[in-house]
Formats: structure tokens, C-alpha cells, sequence
């Protein structure tokens, strides 16, 4: 009865102590452009609760010819980039790169709990009239790219260029100027669960990817925190077992306890 006592707080302690300590240890990726900020009065005690911008929803047509969304997308960590089939600079570096960081995902199918399907890629063709659905598919079978986990997007250009500059905006937080008529960079722009910027990275650098696959594999982690934890319903689960436990080695100890002489 003291074993399975013991067998059953462990865990219980344990999820107390992460719970209380664990945050302070791991730096999150920050959000990026606030909606607002929202201040209440509890108990006499103000608080701010800040709203952070999702990205609002866009539908464009993959490299197979379907009509897909982010909305198609929810809960899924979201990694972007802009490219385009004939470019003859650094859109075939970026390419390579991200399709290096999709093997990287594939490869964690053997890692138990690794849950491969969490992360989305996307490239949005900058030069939409040229990339068809067609080239796109041609460009994309010759990278060899998983389909189903990375889109190659193409549509109206405006639709294209107004979610890159007022949704990601990834003009900003950057050093190098990005010409508003044609988004040529080779920036990645990694999103949360909720679709919320949290990342900038150079798709050039090594260093860069290394912290957008650290920071893909936290925001994976990530606690949400409108929602139960798993284990914490597991434990309420097995309270009772706690206490009838414990009660019993009472009762255990009461009944053989040595007479006062």
C-alpha cells in the first residue's frame, strides 16, 4: 500500500513541480503584432491580457491543382517562404533548404510521441502569372517534395503580395529594404498553432534554420493554455485511487499498531 502510495504521488509532484518551474527554463519564440490589450480588474488586482494577430485566412491553388487554405490548416505550426520556378539567384538555396527541414520532420516518424504532421510548409510563388499550376507541379516533383506537407501556392498576385506585406509583413523587423512590387527575399516566417507570426529567419543561413527548427519543435510543445493538460486529467483521474490508497494504509497501521502497555 506505501509503494502504490508513493507509485501515485510521484507523478502528481512531479507535474506540480514542471508546472511551476518549467516555463522558467525555456525561452518561447515571441509574438509578433498585437491586436490589443485588454485590462481587468480581478480581486482588486489589474491585469492586461494582451490579443495577438492570427493571420487572416488565404485560399490559392497547390502544385496539384487543389483550391486550399489556411484554414485547412488549424492547429498546425506554419513555415513560409517566397519563390519563384525561373529564379536564378536564391530561390533554388531556399528551396533546398526548406526541403532539407521537411527530411528533417520525416525523419523523426522512428522518435516515439513525434508527431510528424504538426508542421506545414508553404512557398508562395512571388511571380504567380508565370508559375501555373503546371510549372509549379514540374518544380516541385523535381525537388522531389512530400505534397501533402508542402503547398507551392499560385494565384492573383494581389492576393499573394497583400498577405505577405499586411498579414506577415515581411518588410519588417529586417535590415534589407523588400521592393513592395516584388517580394524577393529570402526570409522564412514561422507561425504558431493559432497562426500568430513568431518567427523571422534567413533561409540563407545555417545558424538561422537551426533556431527555426529549435523553435518549430517549441511552439510543438507549446501549452495552450485554454486547454486541459492531458496529464493533469489523468491525475485527476487517478485521485481517488490516491486517497482510497492512502486510507487504507491508515487503516492498515490503526489496526496493527502495537498496544500501549
Amino acid at each position: 500500500m506505501l509503494a502504490l502510495c508513493i507509485a501515485i504521488a510521484l507523478p502528481v509532484i512531479s507535474y506540480l513541480l514542471v508546472k511551476h518551474y518549467g516555463d522558467e527554463a525555456v525561452v518561447m519564440p515571441r509574438r509578433f503584432y498585437e491586436d490589443s490589450i485588454i485590462t481587468k480588474i480581478t480581486d482588486g488586482k489589474q491585469t492586461t491580457d494582451t490579443i495577438w494577430h492570427p493571420v487572416k485566412n488565404i485560399s490559392l491553388y497547390n502544385q496539384l491543382g487543389n483550391k486550399v487554405s489556411l484554414d485547412d490548416l488549424k492547429g498546425k505550426i506554419i513555415v513560409i517562404d517566397f519563390f519563384f520556378t525561373h529564379c536564378g539567384s536564391i530561390c533554388p538555396t531556399l528551396t533546398q533548404n526548406m526541403k532539407k527541414m521537411q527530411d528533417a520532420v520525416k525523419h523523426q516518424d522512428n522518435i516515439k510521441y513525434a508527431d510528424t504532421s504538426f508542421v506545414q510548409f508553404i512557398s508562395f510563388s512571388v511571380d504567380p502569372e508565370g508559375d501555373s499550376v503546371p510549372v509549379l507541379k514540374k518544380y516541385a516533383d523535381k525537388y522531389a517534395i512530400n505534397h501533402d506537407t508542402w503547398w507551392m501556392l499560385t494565384g492573383p498576385k494581389k492576393t499573394i503580395y497583400d498577405f505577405a506585406f499586411e498579414e506577415l509583413k515581411v518588410d519588417k523587423y529586417n535590415d534589407d529594404p523588400i521592393d513592395s512590387s516584388f517580394v524577393h527575399t529570402s526570409r522564412f516566417t514561422l507561425l504558431d498553432k493559432d497562426h500568430i507570426v513568431r518567427g523571422y529567419y534567413n533561409g540563407l543561413d545555417d545558424a538561422s534554420l537551426a533556431k527555426l527548427g529549435n523553435d518549430m519543435v517549441l511552439l510543438m510543445l507549446e501549452k495552450d493554455k485554454k486547454k486541459k493538460s492531458e496529464l493533469l486529467i489523468e491525475i485527476t483521474a487517478i485521485w481517488p485511487i490516491f486517497i482510497i490508497a492512502v486510507l487504507a494504509v491508515g487503516t492498515f497501521l490503526f489496526i496493527n499498531r502495537k498496544p500501549n502497555y
